[in-house]
């Protein structure tokens, strides 16, 4: 089993409170977050959007991985992983991911986008998002 560690530190209330993010590995250091960087547009980071960053790079990683198994070579991707949160009861909830990617490599169109199909379903973040996962990949 493979672990990997992110951390976060909170103080104060939900508004007027502040939080920074941390990954072990030291990707991420004391990185702000809190109510403003979640819900207005201030400078920072929030949760929804770190899963969008690792759903992006894992799907990628995925379909590079397949699309090597499949004798493709030079491969490119380039992938956003859009996190929306709606309103639920007294609280939110993240109910959609939205994966946009653009492939570059050296295979039929329909085949790439077959195996893009496989990885949006089996990349390992993919699995662990209990939403609906959506995807606009195109071949460039």
């Amino acid at each position: 089993m493979i672990t990997r560690t992110g951390s976060a530190k909170w103080n104060g209330g939900l508004k007027e409170g502040k939080g920074q993010v941390s990954t072990k590995s030291g990707a991420l250091n004391a990185l702000p977050y809190g109510f403003n960087t979640r819900f207005e547009e201030t400078p920072g980071t929030n949760p929804e959007e770190l899963v969008g960053a690792a759903h992006a790079s894992c799907f990628s990683m995925a379909l590079a991985m397949m699309l090597e198994q499949e004798g493709v070579t030079g491969v490119s991707i380039e992938t956003t992983s859009d996190i929306s949160m709606d309103k639920e009861g007294d609280g939110f909830a993240v109910k959609k991911a939205h994966l946009t990617t653009t492939i570059t490599a050296d295979a039929d169109e329909a085949k790439i986008l077959e195996v893009a199909e496989k990885a949006k379903a089996g990349c390992p973040i993919s699995k662990l998002l209990n939403a609906e996962i959506t995807m606009t990949a195109s071949v460039a």
